[in-house]
């Protein structure tokens, strides 16, 4: 196979590949929030997500009924011992949520274009309030469940979802007895976009009824044809700049420069 016909199918077969990917819309981490306030116990209460993270990046808002916490992870308040992170998943923030003693959501605009899917990755837990009313997880602990519902939003606008119901999904985590310790269960979802109005839907998160509270954090938002997919970080950016080096080899009539990575421990 000579260098101009082996160009020509590492290009097809990026086209193939292409077919199956997905652009990502949104991703948020919950580490940046603008003017974090300790309201008692390692939480943020009296500042909406909205406060914290909008227009993180510019343009992207949350709706919210109620309160939505933020939690501070690594602290000292919560429980008399902090809230407590084995996994190292959290970072130094979460988002705490209701489920019973009011029926707290979170929702995000976005447009999908002509995607068939909107899928979203993020992590899940149980965990628990000392004040503000709570404890509110029933004794024994519980499974935390949430809800993600896709909505069509022709205007575009930021809000809960009460457009047409396109698709919703049901995630559940793992079982835990410990109030202030976090046990995370990733979770893909893929919602089906079809029958939107012009590609704005609006994503919506619920922890249903029974799981008293519970967190989530990580978020990853992308539109795709197919439903799941979550592009990796930097995977697009490799594989170009890599077809623009053999490119290059092949036009001064070396063949591909083929660079190995250094071994890593254990591997």
């Amino acid at each position: 196979m000579n260098n101009t016909i082996r160009l020509a199918a590492l290009v097809m077969g990026m086209g193939a590949v292409s077919a199956h990917a997905a652009t990502v819309l949104y991703t948020q981490n919950f580490e940046n929030p603008v003017n974090f306030v300790n309201d008692g116990g390692d939480i943020n209460i009296f500042r909406s997500v909205n406060d914290l993270y909008g227009n993180q990046p510019a343009g992207f808002t949350f709706a919210q009924p109620f309160t939505t916490e933020t939690l501070l992870v690594g602290g000292t308040g919560a429980f008399g011992t902090g809230y407590k992170d084995p996994q190292a998943r959290a970072g130094k923030y979460a988002v705490g949520m209701l489920s019973d003693a009011q029926d707290d959501r979170l929702a995000l605009a976005f447009n999908v274009g002509s995607n068939k899917f909107l899928n979203f990755q993020l992590d899940i837990s149980s965990i628990d309030l000392d004040r503000f009313g709570g404890p509110f997880v029933p004794a024994g602990g519980v499974a935390p469940s949430f809800r993600f519902s896709l909505y069509d939003n022709p205007s575009g606008a930021t809000g809960l979802g009460s457009g047409t119901a396109l698709s919703f999904a049901e995630r559940t985590g793992t079982l835990t007895t410990s109030k202030f310790t976090f046990d995370w269960t990733n979770v893909i979802v893929g919602l089906d976009a079809t029958g939107n109005t012009n590609g704005n839907v609006i994503l919506e998160i619920d922890l249903l009824s029974g799981a008293g509270y519970a967190a989530f954090d990580n978020f990853t938002v992308a539109a795709a044809d197919q439903s799941g997919v979550i592009p990796e970080p930097g995977t697009w950016a490799l594989l170009l700049g890599g077809l623009g080096a053999m490119g290059f080899a092949m036009r001064r009539g070396r063949g591909p420069v083929v660079r190995r990575a250094p071994a890593v421990a254990g591997s």
